[in-house]
């Protein structure tokens, strides 16, 4: 198993807690130095916050581990693509990279949306997407037919 795939179990363990709470299943890990720093799963509708999403939890608490916003030795992992508030929040707290599961069809091509994004900005970040993106994608599916079924 790469540490690439280890840290998105350790991502995927928040997406199933974030399914058990009847909350989009979308985990995220920080990782410095090969350690995890922060961890969140998605908590939109139990705080009843917008800005609740996995991604935005984690980087706030590593911010507060590290005592500083600039997370640059720092790799995110998140098991959905991220959205397009997310993405800015990676790349302001430059973060060195990004690793996620699988695309989210919702939004156009996270590439071109950072390239456009990026393009004003000094700071880059590394993009690796499609780490165990099926067990992702199937936690995910699980949790949308789960929903249909309670209507």
């Amino acid at each position: 198993m790469t540490s690439d795939e280890r840290f998105m179990r350790e991502a995927l363990q928040e997406a199933q807690m974030a399914f058990a709470i009847d909350e989009v299943p979308v985990g995220c890990v920080i990782v410095k130095d090969n350690e995890i720093i922060s961890r969140a799963h998605n908590q939109k509708e139990s705080k009843q916050n917008a800005l609740a999403h996995a991604e935005i939890i984690a980087i706030n608490k590593a911010c507060e581990t590290l005592g500083s916003w600039r997370l640059d030795d720092c790799e995110i992992f998140v098991t959905l693509e991220p959205c397009l508030m997310c993405i800015g929040a990676i790349v302001s707290a430059r973060f060195k990279r990004l690793v996620y599961g699988p695309r989210d069809v919702k939004y156009d091509s996270l590439d071109d949306i950072l390239k456009e994004y990026l393009k004003n900005f000094n700071h880059r970040v590394e993009v690796t997407q499609g780490v165990l993106e099926t067990e992702s994608d199937i936690l995910l599916k699980q949790f949308f037919k789960k929903l249909r079924e309670k209507k």
